[in-house]
């Protein structure tokens, strides 16, 4: 079974709470707070994955977040994620988009037409540098849209978990 296959059938199955929480209050550090960790990957009491920044240092997932936004992302998005003439600001995005709706999103694109104007986000499904990396880039954009993140490269960062070796390897075919 394809890698995209199985991502969107997670989306589509977590796009039902998604739409239970569009309304949801907006996220902020507090409901981000890494509350447990795996394998050097953080979660939210929700679940959800999450970043971790003490002392100026990004965990692992953040900073490999920001390392695959500015490859596959910023051009459409904008630096940082602070948008362009051409797409929206993640930054404010990730403020009221969970994480399901972020996945499905990103996995298999989003066409919106108003106001005269057609926006269309591509799928990445099928691009082994965004779908293997999906956690990474909503850890990143989470930390920039709750503020924990500053613009720029994350000045230190943790050292690369063996499992997160061990997820590339496996997902990029190595």
């Amino acid at each position: 079974m394809s890698v995209r296959i199985v991502i969107s059938a997670l989306a589509l199955a977590l796009l039902p709470l998604a739409s239970s929480s569009l309304a949801q209050a907006e996220d902020s550090a507090e409901k981000a707070k890494a509350v447990t960790e795996e394998a050097g990957k953080h979660f939210d009491a929700d679940g959800n994955p999450t970043y971790k920044i003490e002392n100026g240092t990004v965990d692992w997932y953040t900073f490999s977040g920001y390392r695959r936004y500015h490859s596959d992302c910023h051009v459409c998005h904008g630096p940082d994620g602070t948008g362009s003439s051409y797409a929206p600001a993640l930054v404010n995005s990730l403020k009221t988009m969970d994480y399901g709706t972020f996945l499905s999103i990103v996995a298999e694109g989003r066409k919106n037409v108003g106001g005269g104007k057609e926006n269309v986000m591509p799928a990445f499904g099928d691009n082994k540098n965004v779908y293997c990396y999906m956690d990474d880039l909503y850890v990143y954009l989470r930390a920039r849209a709750d503020g924990a993140a500053p613009r720029g490269r994350p000045p230190k960062k943790a050292d690369k978990p063996q499992a997160a070796k061990d997820a590339e390897a496996s997902c990029m075919g190595g």
